[in-house]
């Protein structure tokens, strides 16, 4: 089968551009068009104040959805090295697992890439974590990329 649609997520960390690598070669190597997608969260008020004392003109780079275009940007500088041409980027608001649901859906994607990152915490394995949240709810296949060591 050929992908012709890649999702990977990415929170600007190292281990996620591992999978924006991993989703990146995948994508070169069958011609898919690949979809950087990075969620954010709205800043609660008292914290984009606090943001404003401290970084005063500079304040708009952790507020909306800036962190995420940032790590958009970078994201899509790993995915160029590992070979993906056709690029497309996602910044949007609201928790993880459902963005990345959500444009899978409307993006009408073969495959959604994530890290493993989350799967081998305490936490991850009590509450869920988004790798195994994205693999019971995502309608397309789903890759899950060894981001981390994990024990290894």
């Amino acid at each position: 089968m050929a992908y012709r649609t890649v999702i990977v997520g990415t929170d600007g960390s190292a281990s996620s551009f591992r999978a924006v690598s991993a989703a990146a070669s995948l994508a070169a190597a069958t011609g898919a068009t690949l979809v950087l997608a990075c969620a954010y969260l709205p800043m609660r008020e008292s914290e984009r104040v606090a943001a404003a004392d401290r970084l005063g003109a500079l304040a708009y780079k952790v507020s909306g959805s800036t962190p995420a275009d940032d790590a958009l940007r970078a994201a899509r500088g790993h995915a160029a090295a590992a070979g993906a041409s056709d690029v497309v980027l996602a910044a949007e608001q609201g928790d993880a697992v459902d963005v990345l649901v959500s444009l899978a859906a409307r993006h009408r994607a073969d495959l959604l890439v994530v890290g493993n990152r989350g799967l081998n915490s305490l936490a991850g394995r009590l509450l869920g974590s988004v790798p195994s949240a994205v693999s019971h709810r995502a309608s397309c296949d789903v890759l899950i990329v060894r981001t981390t060591d994990g024990g290894r």
